[in-house]
């Protein structure tokens, strides 16, 4: 007999019918996780806004042309160097290319500048990475975590710089689609995405090892074989590249050089942590923030391990990690270079799910407060790059 058999048929007069108190119209939980990331994001550029007329200063060039969104318009309007150069940090081979050649091609059928497109850009990546930290919450916990995730993911100290003319919304949304590809057994989507990524920032060698490790361990299946060869192709080719141009086999690591950028072991990341924390009597807010971002993400990383996260998100993690602790150049941008790891935020989310909701609302609400102004503080205060 089948369950269907079972199940009690509705009178007419119930038909249609909710229970008592029940809302009669829910919102999607997609909707609802998109809505409050707009909400966070939102809330943190007013409070910007404030501060900026405040002090006289428009909000304009510090999301769409200053620092790093600078050179990627520069490469969008005059390509990439072509000499090495001395040890300046100006050597624009640097930066991965995807984005900037997105903005120059959206640009050429767009009216507006390059800069607005350049922003328009990150943010619209931003609502697909926003989607795409949902999908892998939901996938794994349920509709609850993921739109707790989406929200802890916009809520971060730093997460102004998702509203920025920078790559790391961009980055963000290929990482977060690439992982929930790998954890709906779609290994080449997973690949595809993944050489986007490696074409968009260095770090997108992370997202080339989930797959690959993922795939690797797949090997009796053709697909994931391809996919994990595929994988880092994108990251290589620009690598390779940026060798041929400078027609020397260590080109693109010499432009790293040219910006003090190597890694070390993490020598770097120690010093700034005995310094800060020990013998600095006036440190920089800004830069206490940085080191707290650090040191909390690899807590959630051995957490995360803790809670048995999937292969692909502690891979992507631990790789992102493992690459920001050990670098030997700037300290001060470390923690914009940990916002595209979310799964370190899946331990919080989980456990926001299970606590009492004054506590839930509690978190929340200090989140993105202090996002909004944290997000103030670093483009109007502090007076380096984020």
């Amino acid at each position: 007999m089948s369950s269907t058999a079972l199940r009690p048929t509705p009178s007419r007069a119930n038909r249609g019918a909710t229970a008592p108190g029940a809302p009669r119209h829910r919102v999607p939980a997609l909707a609802q996780a998109l809505l409050a990331y707009l909400g966070v994001r939102a809330l943190g550029l007013a409070v910007l806004t404030l501060w900026a007329h405040r002090q006289h200063h428009g909000v304009w060039p510090v999301l769409a042309t200053q620092w790093d969104a600078e050179y990627y318009l520069g490469i969008a309007d005059h390509g990439y160097a072509h000499v090495l150069g001395g040890m300046d940090g100006g050597n624009n081979l640097v930066f991965f290319p995807l984005y900037p050649v997105l903005v120059k091609a959206v640009a050429a059928v767009t009216p507006g500048t390059r800069a607005t497109t350049g922003l328009c850009l990150a943010v619209a990546a931003s609502l697909l990475a926003a989607w795409g930290v949902f999908a892998v919450g939901n996938r794994l916990h349920g509709p609850r975590v993921g739109v707790l995730l989406t929200v802890l993911w916009a809520a971060l100290p730093v997460g102004l710089v998702q509203w920025m003319g920078y790559t790391e919304s961009l980055f963000t949304a290929l990482a977060a689609w690439t992982l929930y590809a790998l954890l709906t057994d779609r290994p080449l989507t997973a690949a595809c995405l993944a050489i986007l990524a490696g074409l968009t920032r260095p770090t997108g060698i992370a997202v080339a090892a989930a797959v690959t490790l993922t795939c690797v361990l797949s090997w009796r299946r053709p697909r994931a074989l391809l996919a994990a060869v595929l994988a880092p192709l994108g990251w290589c080719a620009y690598v390779g590249w940026v060798g041929l141009r400078l027609h020397r086999w260590d080109g693109y690591f010499a432009v790293q050089r040219t910006w003090r950028n190597e890694l070390d072991g993490g020598l770097e990341t120690l010093r700034h942590f005995r310094s800060l924390l020990l013998y600095d009597p006036t440190p920089e807010l800004f830069l206490l923030l940085v080191t707290a971002t650090l040191l909390a993400s690899t807590a959630l990383w051995a957490l995360s391990t803790r809670d048995r996260q999937p292969l692909p998100l502690l891979t992507f993690t631990a790789a992102t990690l493992l690459i920001v602790l050990t670098s030997g150049g700037v300290y001060f941008p470390r923690a914009r270079y940990l916002l595209p790891a979310f799964p370190l935020l899946l331990p919080i989310a989980v456990r926001l799910t299970r606590a009492a909701p004054r506590c839930r609302r509690l978190t929340l609400t200090a989140a993105v407060l202090s996002s909004a102004y944290w997000g103030a503080y670093m483009a109007l205060v502090y007076t380096g790059p984020p």
